[in-house]
């Protein structure tokens, strides 16, 4: 008879899951919400009538579904659009099966200012926009067929709140978690190595337990460590007398061999935490953790499982391009996966705890986090920013975020501040150093595992962070000349430094105006004056060579962080271009140029120059475009990798070959602009290693769509991210092209946004239209949750219509 072998791993994944059914249930409770946008007095009542209201999913951005208003009192600095005000209402029932179970509704984030009610009972109030946090249901819930009502009210209304674009209501996901009396506290474990070698790794699992029973009760806390192909690798078990409320309990485990995390394999464990209580499984826990050890060294930098390894980090902001900031675990995936090409192994949160979804990806695909709490302390930047809840709440979301985030591999580094205003004061003021002991002993109580840091815009030696000398690493925000470890050391003595911000360059993409481009040039004249060097249309060259006066060129930046080892890392402000704080540059920019990637996704020039100095990839890249007028001296640009040198050609003539000099990071031709092709060849040793070509467009055509997948899932949140290109009779890119595309979608799914990366565009992110901005525009195809054969189709006045075919499946 034949048998079929059933793995272990889905043995084992089956019994979690039957378990998980009968013991903690954590249930996704973004559908079907009522919302309403302005004041409705008596809305957190039971019995309102919120019929006419309108029903939507979470996570849900309501400043995005806004025109961009020159007069919205977030300006531009918060990305034009505007807060408000606004009510959101659920009603649900709860099983007659669940009245013997404790109830909580956990709150990923909400922008800003939430209240909650259920049933009419007010739950309470949570200031901060970031920060994730959880109520009780179970007292004021009714069971059965009874129907419950919760409501929230975000209140984003007065303004200006941040200075970059916030968005608004409750951007990240909620859950309803049902779990019996004895359980695992909301995020309850902590998971540590600190014992690690390639032999054997010690594993500290701290769990706090709640006992909402009225009387103690003896039980049994068992931990089972699975490695990543889901095998128990280690288990520990404990009996203990648990008294009323909560007890946190310790216990150790040893891993044989273990497999270590690290960038380029970030391998995962998983501990499942079991409570036996009268001989029957009372809860069931799920924490993902990893194994890795790690130093930052004065003299060397950083150090990752004993090896050397820069820090090639970007900051980020929380929004995602036209999706606003309503999280979508796709969209924050194609992002990492688009920093990960460039050779990018690390993100600053800027300037706020991210969303869970970003960690966990970070987890899975190996990236470096710095996790960032606070842009303000007590002394404000802008007029209704955090500060004033400062007082009242800071401890409280610090601890929130340590606790929740402290499992998380990929997270190195606490920041505990941005370019804080206390950094200055009068010579009497202590409250700088008072703030930053006080943060720093709030992480060190909750995780000694990591080192903390603020990131300084202000070096002076009478920096009051510095001066405090409370925090672990030294973090500069730009200021490269004062890199090297000894006037480091002068200043601040033996501490290992990092820099928390760095380059602030800025480009529009595919924009080339001026050919000087091997000269550098800075403005405006000073951080706090307007654009004095401005195109009237408010494009900046994507040359690499404008940056903001505090900052530097990506290249100028480059050359000194690969010569110094001290510097264990960099975060480059900054990844992506994101929705608001267009700095130096007035209305109607409404979005920012910083980024390596513009805010559709699309990479600027500079992409490759990281590609050719942090990744592995054969890489030649030439720019710009070759549509120009008869005459025009026009400046070429190559770079290249694997490769001794590269020898440019004109319609087949040869123009010189070129080699990088010193710490050079490009070659660069003057070449008079004949119409026809440019085609540029890497040579290794003699051998051709890549050519690329670049040939003069003709009219716009037709369109070309290029789906990032062709497969997504039929859950309602999934994505494709649709590339259209407007291209000539013969499928070249036409680079000034700026059609307006209309885009139809016949099957089971939607356009969630469009966009062209265009700074200063008007055109409302949500649409089904946009123009092109030299050559290209971008549609988000979001499935819905049936299963459906989807045709996207592309069209546009005067060009041939393009389609593209997704399959959407469960």
């Amino acid at each position: 008879m034949y048998i079929k072998k059933i793995s272990f791993t889905i043995i084992l994944s089956a019994f979690v899951l039957f378990v998980l059914a009968q013991t903690r249930i954590t249930a996704n409770f973004n559908k079907d919400w009522k919302f309403y946008s302005g004041e409705a007095a008596a809305a957190n009542e039971i019995n309102f009538d919120d019929a006419n209201w309108r029903i939507l999913n979470l996570p849900h951005d309501w400043s995005i579904e806004f025109s961009f208003d020159s007069t919205s009192p977030t300006g531009n600095g918060g990305g034009a659009l505007r807060g408000g005000l606004a009510w959101y209402r659920k009603t649900f029932t709860v099983p007659a099966t669940d009245q013997s179970k404790n109830i909580y509704i956990d709150f990923d984030g909400v922008y800003r200012n939430s209240e909650v009610w259920i049933n009419g009972h007010y739950l309470g109030k949570r200031p901060n926009g970031y920060i994730s946090f959880e109520y009780e249901l179970t007292p004021y819930l009714k069971f059965g067929n009874k129907k419950n009502v919760i409501a929230v009210k975000v209140d984003n209304s007065m303004q200006p709140n941040s200075r970059w674009y916030s968005g608004s209501g409750i951007y990240r996901n909620v859950w309803l978690v049902s779990k019996e009396k004895i359980s695992v506290d909301h995020w309850g474990t902590f998971i540590s190595t600190p014992q690690v070698t390639n032999s054997s790794a010690l594993v500290v699992i701290k769990t706090n337990i709640i006992n909402q029973l009225s009387k103690n009760k003896n039980v049994k806390l068992v931990t089972s460590l699975l490695n990543g192909e889901g095998k128990e690798v280690a288990k520990v078990e404990s009996d203990m007398l648990l008294s009323i409320n909560k007890k946190e309990t310790e216990q150790k485990a040893e891993i044989k061999r273990p497999v270590l995390w690290s960038d380029e394999h970030p391998y995962l464990y998983k501990a499942i935490t079991k409570i036996i209580s009268d001989e029957k499984v009372a809860d069931v826990y799920e924490t993902t953790f990893g194994i890795r050890y790690f130093k930052f060294d004065v003299d060397k930098g950083f150090l990752l499982n004993g090896k050397h390894l820069k820090i090639k980090g970007v900051c980020d902001h929380h929004d995602l391009g036209c999706l606003g900031t309503a999280v979508n675990k796709r969209a924050l995936e194609r992002q990492l996966e688009l920093l990960k090409g460039m050779g990018c192994n690390a993100i600053r949160t800027s300037h706020n705890p991210p969303a869970p979804e970003l960690l966990e990806l970070a987890d899975k695909m190996g990236f470096i986090i710095m996790d960032e709490a606070f842009d303000m302390w007590k002394k404000e930047k802008t007029k209704f920013d955090y500060h004033s809840d400062w007082d009242e709440w800071h401890a409280k979301d610090l601890q929130d975020q340590i606790v929740r985030d402290r499992n998380h591999p990929s997270v190195f580094i606490w920041s505990i501040g941005n370019e804080i205003q206390e950094q200055w004061g009068d010579k009497d003021d202590t409250s700088a150093y008072n703030i930053i002991r006080e943060l720093n002993a709030i992480v060190k109580r909750l995780d000694t595992s990591r080192p903390t840091v603020t990131a300084n815009n202000e070096i002076h030696p009478w920096n009051k962070l510095l001066q405090a000398n409370a925090v672990d690493l030294i973090g500069y925000n730009y200021n490269q000349s004062e890199w090297n470890k000894d006037k480091l050391s002068k200043l601040w003595g033996n501490k290992p430094f990092i820099v928390t911000e760095s380059v602030s360059a800025l480009e529009t993409r595919g924009h080339y105006d001026h050919f000087c481009s091997d000269s550098i040039r800075r403005w405006p004249a000073r951080w706090d004056l307007p654009c004095d060097k401005c195109n009237d249309d408010l494009t900046v060259n994507a040359y690499d060579n404008v940056s903001a006066p505090w900052g530097s060129t990506h290249e100028e930046t480059m050359k000194v962080f690969q010569k110094l080892d001290n510097v264990s890392g960099q975060f480059i402000w900054t990844g992506f271009d994101y929705i608001g704080e267009p700095t130096p540059y007035p209305w109607p920019a409404r979005s920012s140029y910083f980024g390596i990637i513009d805010l559709a996704g699309f990479p600027k020039d500079v992409y490759y120059m990281y590609q050719s100095v942090w990744t592995d990839k054969s890489v030649l890249h030439i720019l710009p475009h070759w549509n120009w007028k008869n005459g025009d001296i026009v400046d070429v640009w190559a770079y290249y990798n694997h490769a001794d040198e590269v020898e440019l050609f004109l319609n087949g003539k040869s123009l010189g070959t070129k080699k990088k000099t010193g710490d050079d990071l490009h070659v660069m031709w003057h070449v008079p602009f004949v119409a026809g092709t440019l085609k540029a060849v890497s040579k290794k040793d003699g051998k051709i290693v890549l050519t690329k070509e670049i040939k003069t467009a003709g009219k716009p055509a037709k369109i070309e769509l290029i789906a990032d997948r062709k497969n997504i899932k039929a859950d309602g949140k999934d994505l494709s991210f649709i590339t259209a290109r407007v291209v000539d009779a013969s499928g070249n890119i036409v680079p000034d092209a700026d059609n307006l595309i209309q885009f139809s979608v016949k099957g089971e799914a939607g356009i969630a946004g469009t966009d062209n990366g265009l700074q200063t565009s008007m055109e409302p992110f949500k649409s089904n239209q946009h123009k092109a901005f030299n050559g290209l525009c971008l549609a988000v195809l979001q499935s819905k949750e049936k299963e459906s054969i989807v045709v996207v189709t592309a069209s546009s006045q005067g060009l041939q219509a393009a389609s593209a075919t997704i399959s959407i499946k469960k």
